[in-house]
């Protein structure tokens, strides 16, 4: 089981004033919504919160912060250079890591990269301020995320056949089993590795929750991992039609553009089992593209397979992949909030108690020094990462790990959609059914 820091809710009434005007678009809530702290933190990407620490990687390691006071977050301990005495050592381009139990993993490189070590590592975290490293697990493919309970590692395993799940052991350092979406269906296995690219994995309650880019998003029965077991699949494109994506061109539109892009996925802690959210991390090919070309999040009925509402994109003065990213990026859904993360679009919290009208209680941006890779639930705060300014000479070493008030239950009100830099703009609610198989009981474990 993950440790969970307690669910408590500080903050005021929000509202939402802002200024739409090229890459001079700051938005903050009138009455708090405003960062609390701001700690940099050279290279930070992911981060996990857990019991007031927050857990960064940092593309060559790894910090433990202390959150407990987000006035003053206050770094514990870091680990770069992981691996310095490996023949290929030290390791680099580590965008993830996750907590489970005592243990967080976490591996690189991101992508393929020569000469550097394809690795997972765990530490023991039971005291934060003093990691120690207790497994490396080479592997033959790279890692762009990854996550743990505590017992087995969850890796995407993306080798270029069958970019499967790989489970891991960690107290002995050995493989369990495997599980590719070509097992489940041979058709993907005629389609080019980069489109069904496994993405990243959440396991929840022996649930894993994987998302494939244009293979969907599969949940599987990882409760013995040395068999995993399909449950239920969303959101799929169809593989036939993506097997004949052939030239460079075409397939990086299809890399880049919706429909697709399935790029995380994680089930509602504190939740009844039944609920998850998806988020796409998509862009358009023409700048002026509305919000609806851009990557958002969705909320599904699992066990309905339905999609019950979506939340759009930013405003972005160019909506292509060389302009202004305004696409959804990471997230954390716990009980009845959302709290997620848009890039140059800032950071957002939607109180999603009626999954089918999401609606949105804070959102900070400030586009010109900030590009937000995600934002999570931390003790009386949203702690939210910032991997780059893109206003400084240096943009990843300008990163940042900021805080902000958590909105308050009861009493916070929608940002107006009025706002000028759109805040608030672009929630697409409503119940779409979408016609995919039901999932099995399993789902309502206790």
């Amino acid at each position: 089981m993950r440790r969970r820091e307690a669910l408590r809710f500080g903050g005021s009434v929000l509202t939402a004033t802002g200024l739409f005007g090229g890459l001079s678009v700051s938005v903050a809530a009138a009455d708090g919504f405003e960062p609390l702290g701001r700690l940099e933190l050279p290279g930070a990407k992911e981060l996990v919160v857990d019991d007031g620490i927050a857990y960064a990687a940092v593309t060559d390691g790894f910090a433990t912060v202390d959150v407990s006071d987000p006035t003053d977050p206050v770094v514990l301990a870091e680990r770069r250079g992981l691996l310095a005495d490996h023949s290929d050592g030290p390791m680099k381009g580590i965008q993830d890591g996750k907590v489970g139990g005592d243990y967080y993993a976490l591996a690189g490189p991101a992508h393929p990269r020569n000469g550097v070590p394809y690795a997972a590592v765990v530490f023991d975290i039971s005291d934060p301020a003093s990691p120690e490293e207790v497994l490396t697990y080479e592997t033959e493919f790279y890692h762009h995320n990854l996550d743990t309970d505590g017992e087995t590692l969850f890796l995407c395993g993306n080798d270029g056949a069958g970019n499967p799940l790989v489970c891991v052991d960690i107290d002995s350092g050995t493989e369990l089993g495997r599980w590719s979406v070509v097992d489940a269906d041979d058709r993907w296995g005629e389609v080019d590795h980069r489109l069904r690219e496994f993405h990243d994995v959440w396991v929840e309650e022996g649930i894993a929750y994987c998302a494939l880019w244009n293979a969907g998003t599969w949940l599987l029965d990882v409760s013995d991992p040395a068999a995993p077991t399909p449950i239920t699949n969303v959101r799929g494109l169809d593989p036939t039609e993506q097997a004949e994506i052939e030239t460079r061109d075409d397939r990086r539109e299809a890399l880049l553009t919706l429909p697709g892009n399935d790029h995380f996925a994680m089930p509602q802690r504190d939740g009844d089992g039944r609920l998850f959210a998806v988020n796409e991390e998509a862009w358009a090919t023409d700048a002026n593209a509305s919000t609806s070309e851009l990557g958002g999040v969705e909320l599904w009925d699992a066990e309905a397979g339905e999609r019950l509402s979506r939340i759009e994109a930013l405003p972005t003065e160019d909506a292509t992949f060389n302009g202004v990213w305004t696409t959804a990026h990471n997230f954390e859904f716990v009980g009845d909030r959302l709290y997620t993360s848009w890039y140059r679009g800032g950071v957002r919290v939607h109180d999603v108690s009626d999954p089918t009208d999401p609606r949105e209680l804070a959102h900070w941006r400030e586009t010109e020094t900030t590009q937000f890779w995600t934002a999570q639930r931390g003790p009386d705060c949203v702690v939210a990462s910032s991997w780059r300014d893109p206003s400084a000479d240096d943009p990843e070493s300008a990163a940042a790990l900021y805080t902000f008030p958590d909105p308050a239950a009861s009493d916070a009100t929608p940002t107006p959609e009025t706002a000028g830099d759109g805040s608030g703009l672009g929630l697409l609610a409503g119940v779409v059914g979408v016609g995919a198989a039901a999932v099995a009981r399993r789902l309502r474990r206790e």
